[in-house]
């Protein structure tokens, strides 16, 4: 079984395109456990969820509620997910069909741990630039909006998502993963919105995602990344950037 966990905040319009993209595009959505952890939305995002589960029965579908956060809400749903492979989801990221086949096929392959190639529903230049570049194995080209997909005892075994740090939590996972030359890239290719890009532009969103890459890499701390996204939030529409799950 795939337990897959869908980090929510304020997902009214889209979490539901989701859920029955996850069902209509599986190979065998029987095998899956879906598990919605919503981090204290003020939307419509659990009563849709909730509708949506009544009218799919036979579903295995889950509603959490978590403290706010993606690294929170992750690991709370590793935490009652029951699938031997969890897959990490951010809710307006959508997997190509076959997507739970291909997954199981690279664990059985020995890759424990990985992610899809990845392009933005934009035709923006700069964005299918970006994509392109996920194809490779690269760290650099790596990123939360990929998803990740982990065996249970491997996610276990290197201590799953750090739910003490506020920012970077993907990357956090990702660095131990790359730390222990266990990342495999299927190359299949996700679908992710580039809604945060359209509503901050494209390229100072680009400069921000640089600038704390830059500095994570030259040894700056969370705390010291952590208030340079506070800063930078107080010009950019915080509402909307930190609402983006």
């Amino acid at each position: 079984m795939i337990s897959i966990i869908i980090p929510v905040f304020n997902e009214e319009h889209t979490i539901v395109e989701l859920l029955n993209h996850l069902v209509e595009k599986a190979s065998q959505p029987d095998h899956l456990e879906l598990i919605v952890v919503d981090g204290g939305s003020v939307d419509k995002t659990s009563s849709k969820v909730y509708a949506f589960a009544k009218a799919n029965p036979e579903l295995s579908l889950q509603f959490q509620q978590a403290s706010k956060g993606r690294g929170s809400q992750m690991h709370a749903g590793s935490q009652i997910a029951k699938g031997e492979i969890l897959y990490f989801l951010h809710a307006d990221s959508f997997p190509p069909k076959d997507y739970d086949k291909h997954i199981v096929n690279a664990v059985k392959n020995g890759h424990q741990a990985g992610c899809f190639r990845m392009r933005f529903d934009s035709w923006n230049w700069w964005l299918i630039i970006i994509g392109w570049f996920t194809r490779f194995s690269w760290r650099v080209s790596r990123g939360g909006d990929q998803s990740q997909y982990i065996t249970k005892e491997l996610y276990e075994e290197i201590g799953g998502y750090n739910t003490s740090i506020p920012i970077y939590e993907d990357y956090d996972l990702i660095h131990k993963l790359y730390e222990n030359e266990t990342f495999h890239v299927i190359p299949k290719w996700l679908t992710t919105s580039a809604r945060r890009y359209r509503e901050i532009g494209v390229y100072k969103l680009q400069w921000f995602y640089i600038t704390i890459y830059w500095k994570k890499r030259n040894g700056a701390s969370i705390e010291e990344i952590y208030q340079y996204y506070l800063e930078w939030c107080e010009t950019s529409k915080p509402e909307k950037v930190i609402s983006s799950s």
